[in-house]
């Protein structure tokens, strides 16, 4: 079983369906309201569990009711949240998440208890990162802590992949981008880390090759419906697309994240881990919220053998 310590933010997700988003200073009527557990640690810890992996969540939550959703929402999912750290004065996060009928998504964030886990208490979670096989982080806490986790990963030889979302709004670190062996960036975020335009698929790849350059060993560029693209020693390679009836694109790259890192884990090429992840995170979209749409092993095993003999999802 593949063993993945997650390190990153928990929030409550508030999610209001439209059927297209307003203008500023516009008011309109949504089609539905819901609350969902999501914050991209902790997606990616459950899509983790759910694809078989042996899963530990490092991360902070306040002291209040959405702290004991998620407490009694990773018991159920199998993970281990024994370094899952409760702060004092400050709430667990909050995601505002509006959905438009197409399946798209605007996200507003606030950061909350997140904010807290910092160098120190990744320090006080060092057995469940050397005890991993693949650590994964993101960018919703402090980068140092990420870093932190990163070093403390890489000297003990394993596996970390780095989700650099929300788009970075200042250079990443050189020692964050070193210590990775793949960074993962959807169009919005290969733009923030390299200043560079995407909007061709020339320009995107050109982009992955000045990451290169900038010291990522390796980028997989999240594509949405379009797929996905690696890039690594010298080679763009890309990866196509699973086709569905999106509902919701809601943690579609958070279950993209935890299904390459148990692709990968289970032995499989780059090119096939990152195939893989495509069809868990196709199907991810296919419903409502972040949590709830994250497909299990079996799910995925049998969507990718069904596009195989050619049948519609």
């Amino acid at each position: 079983m593949p063993r993945i310590c997650v390190l990153g933010s928990l929030n409550v997700d508030h999610v209001v369906s439209l059927d297209r988003f307003h203008l500023p200073g516009e008011t309109v009527a949504g089609r539905g309201y819901e609350v969902f557990l999501g914050g991209k640690g902790g997606n990616q810890a459950v899509a983790a569990a759910r694809l078989g992996a042996s899963v530990a969540m490092v991360g902070c939550v306040g002291r209040d009711a959405g702290a004991e959703l998620y407490a009694a929402r990773l018991r159920e999912e199998g993970v281990d949240a024994r370094d899952l750290s409760r702060v004092e004065g400050a709430p667990t996060g909050v995601a505002l998440i509006e959905v438009d009928a197409s399946g798209e998504n605007r996200i507003a964030v606030v950061r909350g208890a997140n904010r807290e886990l910092s160098p120190e208490l990744v320090e006080v979670a060092r057995a469940a990162i050397e005890g991993c096989d693949a650590l994964l982080i993101q960018l919703e806490i402090p980068f140092e802590s990420s870093l932190r986790a990163a070093e403390i990963a890489r000297a003990a030889g394993k596996l970390v992949i780095l989700d650099p979302a929300p788009a970075p709004t200042e250079p990443l670190p050189d020692r964050l981008l070193a210590a990775c062996d793949y960074v993962t960036p959807n169009e919005r975020e290969l733009a923030a880390l390299t200043g560079s335009p995407v909007d061709t698929a020339a320009r995107a790849n050109a982009a992955c090759k000045a990451l290169l350059s900038m010291g990522a060993a390796a980028v997989l560029h999240k594509r949405g419906a379009k797929g996905a693209t690696l890039a690594a020693a010298g080679r763009i390679r890309p990866i196509p697309a699973f086709r569905v009836r999106a509902a919701d694109a809601t943690a579609a790259g958070d279950t993209f994240n935890a299904a390459f890192a148990v692709g990968l884990l289970r032995g499989e090429s780059a090119e096939g881990a990152a195939r893989f992840a495509n069809a868990a995170a196709a199907l991810s979209v296919t419903a409502m919220g972040a949590q709830s749409a994250m497909p299990s092993l079996s799910q995925v095993e049998r969507f990718i053998e069904a596009a195989e003999r050619g049948v519609e999802s």
